[in-house]
């Protein structure tokens, strides 16, 4: 995987680690090919862990891939060295003139929320109808996906009872093959990890949209409009394997009201270490969004890239 990203950015040693391929800046430059320019807006408080998260999640691919790193100016990330942030991510007044073959806006701890009381709405908002026509396809991970799914289209999200907390069995919804889910078992696990859900019945009265996958228990996992231009993603498939369990303990720690993830821990005891059963799921995933939507369909000039006409 020639996955090109910024020189000395933490997730490099800790993906060489892995014994997964990496490629600085510096020899990205030597490469005599068109790589693909991905965009990553990065909602989450620990960047570090979902960058690293992210470009593991990437990085099975032959192709190579420029990564760019975003955060929201309107709201200043409390988690995050100002130092890094400065080093490694930029502005959305720094790229809105470049065009981008693919784009991925992460999840938000902000679901309790209204979508218009979150501080940074309006300029997510911004970049949400930027990338109509300046990034060719946009995957939208868990409350990413509720944001564009209720700005691009309306549909609105719903409070659970109690937070969608596990790794849960899915399977494949739509009735023809889909490119996004080649290669997958008949049935694959995803960890969830939300308050809030999106509808199935919402999503069917819209026209531009299809629901590709869903779970029995934790409901729609993947959507997407009818061009594969916006994919939506309801879960954390690019979640590492101890991701549920230091969410568990960090609530436990505060107090909060939370119960053991399903399906996580052998035995459902806490104590246990957990396994991971999304590891190849996840890397099909990503590996399918960036070849069949994005190399196989973004222009060779990027700056070509068009809004699709609404059905």
């Amino acid at each position: 995987m020639p996955i090109r990203i910024p020189n000395n950015l933490p997730a490099t040693g800790i993906l060489e680690k892995e014994r997964i391929f990496v490629m600085t800046e510096d020899r990205a430059y030597t490469q005599d090919i068109r790589p693909l320019h991905l965009l990553i807006l990065n909602l989450m408080p620990n960047k570090i862990a979902t960058e690293t998260q992210l470009l593991r999640a990437l990085s099975n691919s032959p192709l190579q891939v420029n990564i760019d790193l975003l955060y929201t100016a309107s709201y200043h990330p409390k988690h995050t060295a100002t130092e890094h942030l400065v080093k490694f991510y930029e502005t959305f007044s720094d790229v809105k003139n470049r065009f981008y073959d693919g784009m991925i806006i992460t999840g938000a701890p902000v679901e309790l929320m209204e979508f218009e009381e979150v501080a940074y709405w309006d300029e997510l908002c911004e970049i949400m109808d930027w990338s109509k026509t300046h990034v060719y396809s946009t995957l939208h991970i868990c409350w990413g996906a509720q944001a564009g799914l209720y700005h691009h289209y309306g549909i609105p999200k719903y409070h659970l009872d109690k937070k969608m907390f596990g790794v849960f069995e899915h399977s494949m919804t739509y009735t023809k093959p889909v490119k996004l889910f080649r290669g997958f078992d008949d049935y694959f696990y995803v960890p969830h990890s939300r308050h809030t859900e999106v509808r199935k019945a919402d999503i069917e009265r819209h026209p531009n949209l299809r629901i590709l996958s869903e779970s029995e228990e934790s409901g729609v996992y993947a959507i997407s409009d009818l061009s594969g231009r916006q994919i939506f993603i309801t879960g954390h498939s690019e979640y590492d394997v101890n991701t549920l369990r230091d969410e568990y303990f960090r609530d436990l720690n505060k107090g909060l009201p939370i119960e053991v993830p399903k399906n996580y821990f052998p035995n459902d005891d806490p104590n246990e270490t957990p396994h991971m059963n999304w590891r190849s799921s996840s890397t099909l995933l990503f590996m399918n969004w960036l070849n069949y939507y994005v190399y196989q369909e973004t222009p060779f000039d990027i700056s070509t890239i068009s809004e699709v006409p609404k059905a």
